[in-house]
């Protein structure tokens, strides 16, 4: 069996790949039809012009449906081996998961609960080396937020293309890098469910309600 079929790993497998694909993809597109500059251009830049932001929008709307079922896994599977072992407050699964699932926004504050998380579960949901990984992951997304918006603040034109004179450049280029490292941060994060994600399956189950 090849790795990512054991337990539902490709979840987070699918997800990593399919949402680097999205920024890789209408980047390189943007880039064929010469709507961005090569170097570090925003990733919402990338997907600001037709025919680009139809296929950014298409693969986002995906990723999207990707992270919600695997935040959903995730919080079954800590639930349920919150069963067996204990440790992680029930209260702090479920906030994980409605932080992730609600707020956009909320993807380095995710990677932040989820850390606190492996680190509960710990020696039963991960190994030591993948608790300080995630939560390597998780203070370099929350550190890259910051000047991805101070730097915003400054950088005063809103054209796609950018020239290395231009007065605002260093901050947009400052920025822009940032946004990307916070982005990939948070793909990487759940790259790291692969190894938890190995050990256990979901079921749906129903169940028949007479009402009459």
């Amino acid at each position: 069996m090849f790795w990512f079929w054991e337990g539902i790993c490709f979840l987070p497998t699918f997800l990593v790949i399919w949402s680097s694909s999205t920024f890789i993809v209408s980047y390189l597109i943007a880039l064929f039809e010469h709507d961005v500059d090569v170097i570090f251009p925003y990733i919402s830049d990338t997907g600001a012009e037709p025919p680009e932001s139809c296929v950014f929008g298409l693969m986002t709307v995906i990723t999207a449906f990707a992270g919600t079922a695997t935040m959903y896994a995730r919080y079954k599977f800590v639930e349920k081996l919150n069963e067996k072992a204990g440790g992680v407050p029930p209260a702090l699964n479920q906030a994980a998961f409605w932080i992730g699932m609600l707020s956009c926004l909320g993807m380095c504050f995710v990677a932040t609960f989820q850390s606190i998380i492996s680190y509960k579960a710990f020696p039963y949901g991960c190994s030591l080396a993948l608790c300080r990984m995630r939560t390597g992951i998780a203070t370099i997304a929350f550190l890259a937020v910051f000047p991805t918006v101070v730097c915003a603040v400054f950088v005063t034109q809103t054209t796609l293309h950018r020239k290395t004179e231009d007065e605002d450049y260093v901050f947009h280029l400052v920025s822009a890098v940032s946004e990307w490292i916070v982005a990939f941060s948070f793909i990487f994060f759940f790259f790291t469910y692969i190894h938890d994600f190995k050990k256990f399956t979901l079921k749906l189950r129903t169940q028949f309600v007479d009402y009459s």
